[in-house]
């Protein structure tokens, strides 16, 4: 499903059993909360980088945000607030957001379960050393009821264009629903579909185990699959010159222009992965997929190493485009 699946992720929510929730918790205990985790990880083999949210530039945060390392949350939280990133940023671990702990793992594509187990060891690692808030029926305890339970969000990022263009996205989160499960933006809740990107993943975990939720997923985000894929097939039989014309003027602006905002990007990258996926286009969906992270705003300031105009920002983005295209051909 990689032509329609961009990634996969799985959150753990975890609290320790002796602090109070984060409405309640005190500076001091949150200095505790990341000093008990912190220890924990210092036994691993992997590295991890410790980056607290207080003190830190205002355009770093937004760069973890837009690599989903860290929630738009975390994002606005300043005392206690941390996050550990591993050196391969395939696991996060951020420290009291709205729990104590999120632990995060990440992998390309749809490999969900890939992404559980490397959450779930991180999980087994740190219970060894530590002890977290558990009740014998309603499971792990958090924050917020609807993460009660297995703790567990898992979520896939979908590319779904044309389900979009044809209306069909209020079908498909009702098909969502129905199994427990919701579609969101970009940044999860609240967020804009930005790229006709959406997040699937599952509402509540009380009563369901960790295997049932991320079969779940997995049998939704192939059913929506299927479903892109029908109606991709169905605009290009309708009219294949006016579906290649919108591709090709997509790959031709993001090849060419020099001056680009994020919102035009967009829109643009959405037409370049549908071309990229249906091999209509001379680039691969990985490049695409790391294109939208490197065009985002903050890794475009980041990479410029100052703090320029936003016109000359925008100007940036059209370099960072167009090298990220040339070299995935």
């Amino acid at each position: 499903m990689s032509d329609i699946v961009v990634s996969s992720r799985v959150r753990l929510a975890r609290n320790y059993e002796d602090l109070p929730f984060r409405g309640k918790i005190s500076a001091q205990q949150c200095e505790e909360c990341i000093s008990r985790t912190l220890s924990a990880l210092r036994e691993l083999p992997e590295a991890y980088t410790y980056l607290p949210m207080q003190g830190m530039e205002s355009n770093e945060k937004k760069v973890l945000m837009e690599s989903h390392l860290i929630s738009p949350d975390l994002l606005r939280e300043e005392e206690g607030a941390a996050v550990l990133v591993r050196t391969d940023e395939k696991i996060a671990v951020m420290m009291n957001e709205e729990d104590h702990l999120r632990i995060q793992a990440f992998a390309p594509g749809d490999r969900l379960p890939e992404a559980a187990q490397n959450a779930f060891s991180l999980d087994d690692t740190l219970q060894k050393q530590l002890s977290f808030a558990f009740d014998s029926q309603l499971g792990y305890l958090t924050a917020c009821p609807t993460n009660t339970g297995t703790g567990m969000r898992a979520s896939m990022m979908l590319h779904l264009p044309m389900l979009t263009l044809f209306k069909q996205m209020g079908k498909v989160g009702q098909l969502a629903a129905k199994v427990g499960l919701t579609l969101r933006g970009i940044y999860g809740e609240g967020s804009e579909a930005q790229g006709n990107l959406y997040q699937l993943s599952n509402q509540v975990t009380l009563g369901r185990t960790e295997e049932e939720l991320t079969q779940a997923v997995t049998a939704t985000a192939r059913q929506m699959a299927e479903m892109e894929r029908v109606f991709r097939e169905r605009a290009w039989e309708k009219d294949p010159v006016a579906f290649e014309d919108q591709l090709f003027r997509s790959f031709g602006l993001l090849t060419n222009a020099r001056r680009m905002n994020v919102k035009e990007f967009m829109a643009h990258w959405s037409n370049l992965r549908l071309g990229a996926a249906m091999e209509k286009l001379p680039v691969h969906t990985e490049a695409c997929d790391a294109l939208l992270t490197a065009a985002q705003p903050a890794h475009v300031l980041k990479a410029m190493g100052s703090a320029l105009k936003a016109s000359e920002a925008d100007t940036y983005r059209c370099d960072i485009i167009r090298r990220a295209i040339r070299g995935g051909n």
